[in-house]
């Protein structure tokens, strides 16, 4: 088994939650991770990415080589684009639908969108919408871990348990809204593959 994912969006949208997540469950089944982190400004707004590899081998890199990662992940949608080149050819790109629009000179939705048609292997959600739905649009990044989790080379129920653990400390309320965000997010994909 051996998954690498880049993680891609904007500071403050949950990035690194959900690679915390993806870690504790990865660590629960027993694989090898590694793991880089890059940001941009250290304020809300700045770019954020990750790489995040999984095995059942060791790992001898934290890096994801271009044209090496199975899976992108990204909570805006003109980030996700960005990390194209990282993507194998069968590789698969879980974005949200929805910009975060941070920079004056944003290229219009249109054009984005096209370029995301345009990919084979994709699930576009609007991320915010569903984790209203579930509860919170706080939650939105956790709905996209669960659009993503059929791809992670993970069982669900340990990304669940990796959810749990994570959120623990913040409550059990706090924890039943992520795991119903995921669901969300879980379903939802199902739908779009």
């Amino acid at each position: 088994m051996k998954t690498d994912i880049i993680l891609s969006g904007v500071g403050g949208q949950g990035i690194l939650s959900i690679a915390a997540v993806i870690g504790q469950a990865a660590l629960e089944e027993g694989l090898y991770m590694k793991q880089a982190e890059v940001h941009g400004m250290s304020q809300r707004g700045g770019d954020v990415q990750s790489n995040l590899r999984l095995s059942d081998k060791p790992i001898a890199s934290d890096l994801i080589p271009l044209g090496q990662a199975d899976l992108i992940i990204s909570l805006e949608p003109m980030e996700s684009l960005r990390y194209l080149p990282y993507l194998n050819k069968d590789g698969w790109l879980v974005t949200n639908s929805q910009p975060f629009i941070n920079i004056p000179n944003y290229p219009e939705i249109e054009k984005v969108n096209e370029a995301l048609d345009a990919l084979p292997n994709k699930v576009v959600l609007d991320v915010e919408a569903i984790a209203k739905d579930a509860g919170s649009a706080r939650a939105s990044n956790i709905v996209m871990l669960g659009a993503a989790a059929p791809f992670i080379g993970i069982e669900f129920d340990k990304i669940a348990e990796g959810v749990k653990s994570i959120f623990a400390r913040k409550g059990e309320e706090i924890v039943n809204l992520n795991l119903k965000a995921l669901k969300a997010g879980y379903e939802m994909a199902q739908n779009k593959k």
